[in-house]
């Protein structure tokens, strides 16, 4: 955009009367103060925006072309006006200009004269005889320079020149600031933000298509790779084509994935005798076979140990009550001290174990939360827990190419036995009506527990020891590593800076039909697609692009997206500016987020315009009154290397309740529409809240990240560092005194974005709504240093043994995949208890955070 110019782009305004469009000011209000810093909310209350009407009138005009007397013989009178008359024309004509204004024809009189003046001039042209330059040609010369004289008036000269040189810098200045203009202003809003979001937000609640998207994406398994999701994937295919989405493709990588064998899985009973079974494994409404993703193969047999939540301090108790865990089975539930389940697995095989079941326990997910499936929302005693047991908190992605993408072309691959991702013992998932069985064979075997320990108090839990029951594990599967995962992209595109983007997405795989996760978050963003796809046909166009994602591969270890990001890293290190992700969007009616810093403000503007279904309050106002606010980003979920590769401001949005038959067949369309979402309320809730986010992101003409909430976490992530290490009171093992002087420096600068901030509302409000060039490029100049900052936050080394993670600030605890940590690199230090390591790393972080304050 050319600083000497500004541009009129509101195409889709009414067209104004023709005594607005000869006005030399804008026919806004312009004595209009600001108001509130709530984003976007000033120019809404002010009324400097455009007239407050329908999306769908806007075509419509009350324009009204001027009247011109213009009579035939009038302007046949004229033809052939002759050099003798042109003084007596010359003459009306000036009489005309000073027609009495008392004359209601005057104004027509005189657009009849000039219509009329130009009608002749054009036709005297034509009778124009040019005189011949051919004569002139023999006698042409150059110009001679009298250089005697020029050299004596230098001085004089050069000061002309630099007169002019002022005088021109002077006049670029004076235009391209608007104090000098030529009427060509830049009408910021094209549409009233309020007015857009009512009519996306009333468009969803009138729906009733997100039921009809949830029955069709449930209606068959869809397991990465496979051909049901490969199918599912064209049908989103079509949606996002019919939605209005541009460039829509499907991305193919080439990863490693395992299945199973119906026949190749096995958990029972060998020894002694008396106590040999085999357990069913399969549920018993079976849609898929049950199996761990990315688990090992294998088929081995040992002496079974319980072992609570499967944490390495529940191994540490085991070992302390001596019990043996070299060479045994280990049994170990869900959730718990130690919610990952894959690092449940690298305990029990860090301890000695030669294979690991992981169960549901009624006590987490079962009938002593409440009635189970089909009478209740919880998980029913043949239920089985399916999930990856790749260490997403150490390598993310395709296991065999962390790093870089694994395109059908890529030829540096590991072999799975060099992938630090992968498991080396083999693993299942158990229903608790097999794992029950289990439990009663350990009994009178090593120690009896208590407290924590127990699930069902109906059933003694014993710790077994090498005389317990010996059980057969075996895991064999089919082991693809170069199976094809689809992605589906579509966007739309933005007008002013179609280069920087938005990205949203959903993943579109399960380990069964999908319901809640991630049927939900799929429903939900196909909805917002169709509703901004109904805002485009009125003509509305985002100033930032908006690319939709469906992710293949999410459940096997985020694959799909990770895959994406490593093969666009340094396009969305330049271009990214937020990604939005939505996974198991509603499970329940308590809403969450986890995300950045920058995305507090947008968010909180957002929820303040959204209604409770539950309460009819604002979900700002519920989240105010019980003291919630964003969480930290782990990495559960397709954010991940959007924020932690390439630091995209990232956040993660759901309605969640209790625990519910998670990656089980049983998550199915008739259980959203019994329990998890009966009205589908929240589903509409959630795609509202998803819209007007996103249009927060892409369409407001200041970026709204909020550098002091940034600068503000920053400080609140180092007091906890410090609490967490140091204690409340004890001696100090880490100085973390570097890290608050680097806050501090931050926040001193994070001032200066407000003040630009509150100048531009100011000047664009007091002129209606209209952005001078110089404003228009200090603010995008504002929106690029914003979007950078994060990205300066990236360490191009990584973490140390975890070098995929390049976040500073952000990332997953290296021992708690799904909860964050603040400070990764510091904290993995102090995990292996090397304190001068993480008192370097400190002063590294501070440093990096220091940089990236400056270049502000």
């Amino acid at each position: 955009m050319p600083s000497d110019e500004k541009h009129t782009f509101s195409y889709l305004a009414p067209i104004p009367t023709y005594e607005e469009a000869t006005s030399s000011r804008p026919s806004s209000s312009s004595d209009s103060r600001l108001g509130p810093e709530e984003s976007s909310d000033d120019a809404e209350r002010q009324g400097l925006l455009q007239p407050d009407e329908p999306l769908d009138s806007i075509r419509q005009s009350n324009y009204e072309a001027p009247t011109v007397e213009s009579e035939r013989s009038s302007l046949d009178s004229l033809d052939g006006l002759g050099e003798d008359e042109e003084a007596e024309v010359r003459r009306e004509m000036q009489e005309m200009d000073i027609e009495d204004p008392a004359d209601n024809d005057s104004s027509r009189s005189l657009l009849s004269y000039r219509f009329k003046r130009f009608t002749s001039f054009t036709n005297s042209l034509q009778s124009l005889t040019l005189p011949s330059f051919r004569r002139f040609l023999p006698s042409w010369r150059l110009p001679r320079v009298d250089w005697h004289a020029l050299d004596n008036n230098r001085a004089v000269i050069l000061g002309r020149l630099f007169g002019i040189m002022i005088i021109g810098g002077l006049m670029y200045v004076l235009i391209a600031s608007d104090i000098i203009s030529f009427g060509n202003r830049r009408n910021i809003y094209m549409f009233r933000p309020d007015s857009i979001r009512n009519f996306v937000m009333d468009g969803i609640q009138e729906s009733n298509k997100i039921p009809e998207y949830m029955q069709h994406i449930t209606q068959y398994p869809h397991i990465a790779g496979t051909e049901g999701n490969y199918v599912l994937g064209e049908w989103v295919e079509e949606l996002f084509k019919a939605g209005g989405l541009e460039d829509v493709h499907m991305e193919r990588f080439d990863v490693y994935l395992n299945y199973p064998r119906k026949d190749g899985r096995r958990v029972a009973i060998v020894e002694p005798d008396d106590k040999k079974w085999e357990a069913q494994i399969e549920e018993d409404n079976e849609d898929t076979y049950v199996f761990h993703g990315h688990s090992a193969s294998g088929d081995v047999t040992g002496h079974l140990v319980y072992a609570n939540y499967g944490s390495r301090e529940d191994f540490e108790y085991l070992k302390a009550k001596n019990v043996p865990l070299e060479g045994a089975i280990v049994l170990v539930r869900y959730y718990g001290t130690q919610g990952d389940r894959a690092l449940k697995v690298k305990a029990a095989e860090m301890a000695g174990a030669v294979g690991c079941i992981i169960y549901s326990d009624p006590a987490d997910d079962g009938y002593l939360q409440g009635s189970v499936y089909p009478a209740g929302r919880f998980m029913p005693g043949d239920g089985v827990q399916r999930g990856a047991v790749s260490l997403m908190s150490w390598v993310v992605g395709d296991v065999l190419s962390p790093g870089f993408a694994s395109t059908p072309s890529e030829k540096k691959r590991l072999q799975p036995e060099e992938s630090e991702a992968l498991n080396k013992i083999p693993s299942i998932p158990l229903s608790w009506r097999d794992a029950r069985v289990l439990l009663d064979a350990l009994h009178n075997h090593g120690t009896k527990v208590d407290g924590a320990w127990i699930g069902d108090p109906a059933v003694e839990y014993w710790t077994g020891n090498e005389n317990s029951p010996k059980v057969n594990l075996k895991n064999l599967q089919d082991e693809e590593r170069r199976q094809p995962i689809y992605n589906v992209l579509g966007r739309i595109a933005g007008w002013e800076q179609p280069g920087k983007k938005i990205v949203v997405g959903n993943h579109r795989d399960a380990w069964c039909t999908g319901g809640a996760d991630p049927g939900s978050g799929t429903a939900i963003m196909l909805e917002v697609i169709r509703e901004l796809g109904k805002l485009q046909e009125q003509g509305w166009k985002p100033l930032r692009t908006i690319e939709f994602a469906s992710w293949d591969g999410e459940e096997y270890n985020l694959i799909g997206s990770t895959e994406h990001v490593e093969g666009r890293i340094e396009e969305l290190k330049i271009d990214g500016v937020a990604y939005i992700n939505v996974d198991v969007g509603v499970s329940g009616t308590e809403f969450h987020a986890a995300g950045s810093p920058f995305l507090d403000k947008p968010l909180k503007s957002t929820l303040a315009r959204i209604d409770d279904p539950s309460t009819n309050r604002s979900i700002h106002d519920t989240w105010d009154r019980e003291g919630r606010v964003m969480e930290g980003l782990g990495a559960g979920s397709d954010y991940v290397a959007f924020q932690d590769i390439v630091g995209m401001s990232s956040i993660d949005l759901s309605f969640q309740g209790q625990h519910f038959p998670y990656h089980s067949c049983y998550d199915n369309y008739d259980w959203m529409a019994k329990f998890g979402d009966p009205s589908w309320q929240y589903h509409k809730t959630m795609a509202q809240l998803l819209s007007l986010l996103i249009l927060e992101m892409s369409d407001h003409p200041l970026i709204p990240f909020d550098l002091e909430a940034y600068s503000r976490a920053i400080e609140s992530y180092v007091n906890k560092l410090d609490t967490d290490i140091n204690g409340e009171n004890g001696v100090a093992k880490l100085d973390v005194q570097p890290l608050r002087s680097a806050s501090d420096i931050l926040k001193s600068q994070a001032g200066g974005f407000n003040e630009f901030d509150n100048a531009w509302h100011s000047a664009v409000f007091a002129s209606g709504g209209y952005e001078s060039s110089l404003m228009g490029l200090r603010r995008l100049e504002r929106n690029e240093k914003l979007t950078l900052f994060e990205k300066s936050l990236l360490d191009p080394e990584g973490l140390t043994n975890r070098t995929q993670f390049k976040h500073v600030i952000f990332g997953p605890q290296k021992w708690s995949g799904y909860d964050e940590a603040f400070f990764p690199g510091i904290r993995d230090w102090v995990e292996v208890g090397d304190m001068q390591k993480a008192q370097e790393e400190v002063r590294k972080v501070a440093d990096i955070i220091i940089n990236a304050a400056t270049q502000l």
